[in-house]
C-alpha cells in the first residue's frame, strides 16, 4: 500500500504535465510574494488553457495559493512585519466577502466583472506611479473607528472580488493597505501574503471545493510550486526593500489589468 501511494505521488509530481504546473506555480507565486499579489495572472490562465472549466480551475488555483500564503508567511514572519490586532480586524471584514464571492461566482458570468477588475487594476498601477513617495515610509493612519469602518468596507469588497475572481485582488489589498492605512510596501505585501494568501484563499478554496469541483491530480505540483515560489519571492522582497517592491507592484498591476481586459473580451 505504501509503495502504491509513493508511486502515485511520484508520478503525479514528476510527469511532464506536473513539471509544467510546478514551474508555472513557482514563477507565478514568487512574483506574487514579491509584489503583493498577481499569482492568478499566470497560474489561472494556464489551468484554463490546459482544459479546465473556469469553476474547477478557480477552485484548484485557490487551493494551491493557500500554500503561497504559507511559504511567504514563513519568511515574512521572521521580519516582525505582522500586526495581530489589525490583522484580526481585516479578517473580520474580508472573510465574509470572500465566502459570498466564492458562492456567487459559480452562478453568474464573469465577463463584465473581469473587465471592470482589469480597468480598476490598471488604475492602481497608474495611481502608484503618479505617487512617487507612496509606500516608502511606514506612517500608520485611519486606525480610529471611522477609519477602520471605511477601510473595512473596502476590504469586504476586495474580499468579495477575491472569492469570485482570482487575478488582481491581492494587488488591490496591497495598495489599500498602503494608501488608506499608511503601511509601507514591505509591510503591506507581508500583510497581503498572510491574510489574503492564506486565510482569504483558504476560505475561498473551502467554499469552492464544497460547491464545485477540484482537479485533485494537479493540486500536488501546484502546492509544491506555491510553497517554493512564495518563500523565494518573500525572501527577495525582504532583501530588496520598498522602492523595488513598489516598481514590481506597478509593473504587475499594469500587466494584470491589460490581461484581464483582454480575457474579458474572449481574445
Amino acid at each position: 500500500m505504501f509503495e502504491t501511494l509513493s508511486s502515485t505521488l511520484f508520478s503525479s509530481l514528476f510527469s511532464q504535465q506536473s513539471l509544467i504546473l510546478l514551474l508555472v506555480a513557482i514563477i507565478a507565486n514568487a512574483l506574487s510574494a514579491m509584489a503583493g499579489g498577481g499569482a492568478g495572472l499566470l497560474q489561472l490562465p494556464i489551468l484554463l488553457f490546459m482544459g479546465l472549466p473556469f469553476g474547477t480551475a478557480l477552485a484548484t488555483h485557490k487551493i494551491a495559493t493557500v500554500a503561497l500564503g504559507v511559504g511567504s508567511s514563513l519568511r515574512y514572519h521572521s521580519e516582525q512585519l505582522f500586526d495581530l490586532r489589525f490583522s484580526l480586524i481585516i479578517l473580520a471584514f474580508g472573510l465574509p466577502g470572500v465566502v459570498l464571492g466564492a458562492m456567487l461566482i459559480l452562478q453568474v458570468s464573469d465577463g463584465v466583472a473581469t473587465a471592470s477588475l482589469g480597468v480598476l487594476t490598471l488604475c492602481l498601477g497608474v495611481y502608484s506611479i503618479r505617487q512617487p513617495s507612496l509606500g516608502n515610509v511606514f506612517a500608520p493612519k485611519h486606525r480610529d473607528l471611522a477609519g477602520i469602518m471605511i477601510g473595512g468596507a473596502v476590504i469586504f469588497v476586495i474580499g468579495f472580488a477575491n472569492g469570485s475572481l482570482a487575478s488582481g485582488t491581492g494587488l488591490f489589498a496591497t495598495l489599500w493597505f498602503v494608501s488608506w492605512f499608511g503601511m509601507d510596501y514591505k509591510r503591506a505585501v507581508a500583510m497581503t501574503m498572510i491574510l489574503v494568501g492564506f486565510f482569504w484563499n483558504g476560505a475561498g478554496a473551502i467554499t469552492l471545493t464544497v460547491l464545485g469541483d477540484v482537479q485533485w491530480t494537479w493540486v500536488l505540483p501546484l502546492v509544491v510550486g506555491s510553497l517554493i515560489g512564495g518563500y523565494l519571492g518573500a525572501n527577495i522582497a525582504v532583501k530588496k526593500g520598498n522602492q523595488w517592491i513598489k516598481r514590481l507592484f506597478e509593473m504587475l498591476t499594469l500587466i494584470t489589468g491589460v490581461s484581464l481586459i483582454i480575457k474579458s473580451m474572449g481574445v
